[in-house]
């Protein structure tokens, strides 16, 4: 189901007027594709919607990655399942119902020990990998897609946005969303520098983000992980904080694809190793997987992913949702740097994006 459109939809409509363009550069959440893709969905008839999006393909926190041996064989690299609170479960209920009704989303039954659960909650997991989220809303958006944009500069140039790239001519936009993390936004230079203001700035500036690794490991067609779990919490590593058998917590076990594992490093130990090589990473996290899981079957392939921006551990709390920097012509913030780092923050910041941008139009 999607929200209906704003009663000036039809006002706009116009076939020569182009379909929405996301510009993606590398190293982002893909969070914040949600975040644009739906507002794009929403408002697919506005054909001017622009949004700016710093990774280099559908990945991001909802990453999923495949082996290079075999692309049925994938693993979630970031988001490992989506909870869902009673609260967000009746505000955020046509998302839900959505996804589930696409089987994008089904309901997790695998077991996860050391999984926390509080009154009203339920989990979800993406049978086709979490990125199959983003390129539902994406397929829905009707958007074009380019990809390797890397955004350095957004100027005004005869009321509209002149956007600056670091290969190609500059473009112009009637309207910008920017939705990449926080301290992203502040490196971008321009006219954009000046048009935030102190307060503004002050608390793009206090927003901040854990860091930490992940590992994913792929491995041969008939390879046995013979534990009782589909996912752990560990508690008494310094390195590792969760491991995942993520075909079996997605409950796609096949004989005929091998088996995938994923494992998520501490907080601490991805602040201290932030600047290491990914290879030294992987060594370190290899020797304490051992530990953990002594007999483990060599990988035939592996993926390592720095998550230098991982989850906002405090937001804009000023800005709820958003944060408009400029009216005439319209370029606004979003993501969960002013919000929360889930899938219902995502939805939250969408949803006051898209009323800022109904407001304005």
């Amino acid at each position: 189901m999607r929200i209906p459109k704003c009663p000036l939809t039809k006002t706009f409509r116009r076939s020569s007027l182009p379909k929405p363009v996301i510009l993606m550069k590398p190293y982002c959440k893909s969070e914040r594709a949600f975040t644009d893709s739906f507002i794009l969905t929403s408002h697919s008839s506005f054909y001017f919607i622009h949004s700016f999006i710093p990774f280099i393909q559908i990945r991001g926190r909802m990453i999923t990655a495949s082996s290079p041996h075999n692309s049925q064989c994938t693993v979630d690299l970031g988001a490992q399942y989506i909870t869902c609170t009673s609260h967000h479960a009746k505000k955020h209920q046509s998302f839900y119902d959505e996804l589930l009704a696409h089987g994008v989303l089904k309901p997790l039954t695998s077991p996860i020990e050391g999984m926390v659960m509080k009154d009203g909650e339920c989990n979800f997991v993406a049978p086709q990998g979490v990125s199959s989220i983003i390129k539902h809303y994406l397929k829905e958006s009707g958007a074009d897609i380019c990809f390797r944009q890397c955004v350095t500069q957004i100027n005004l140039r005869n009321d509209k946005w002149e956007v600056s790239k670091e290969t190609g001519s500059p473009e112009q936009f009637d309207i910008v969303v920017l939705t990449m993390p926080v301290p992203q936004i502040l490196q971008l230079q321009g006219d954009i520098t000046n048009l935030i203001s102190e307060r503004q700035r002050q608390q793009l500036e206090s927003v901040s983000y854990s860091s930490r690794y992940a590992l994913g490991l792929f491995y041969e067609a008939g390879t046995k992980i013979d534990v009782p779990w589909a996912g752990q919490y560990i508690t008494s590593n310094p390195c590792i904080r969760f491991i995942s058998i993520d075909n079996k917590k997605r409950n796609i076990e096949s004989s005929e694809i091998g088996p995938s594992l994923v494992v998520h490093t501490t907080v601490p130990f991805g602040v201290t190793h932030l600047e290491h090589s990914t290879e030294d990473v992987q060594e370190l996290i290899f020797q304490q997987l051992e530990d953990i899981l002594p007999g483990l079957p060599p990988p035939i392939a592996t993926k390592c992913q720095k998550w230098r921006h991982s989850q906002v551990t405090n937001a804009a709390t000023n800005y709820p949702g958003q944060m408009t920097l400029h009216l005439k012509p319209f370029l606004v913030c979003g993501g969960d740097g002013f919000t929360q780092s889930n899938f219902d923050g995502c939805i939250t910041s969408a949803l006051c994006v898209l009323e800022a941008l109904k407001n304005h139009i």
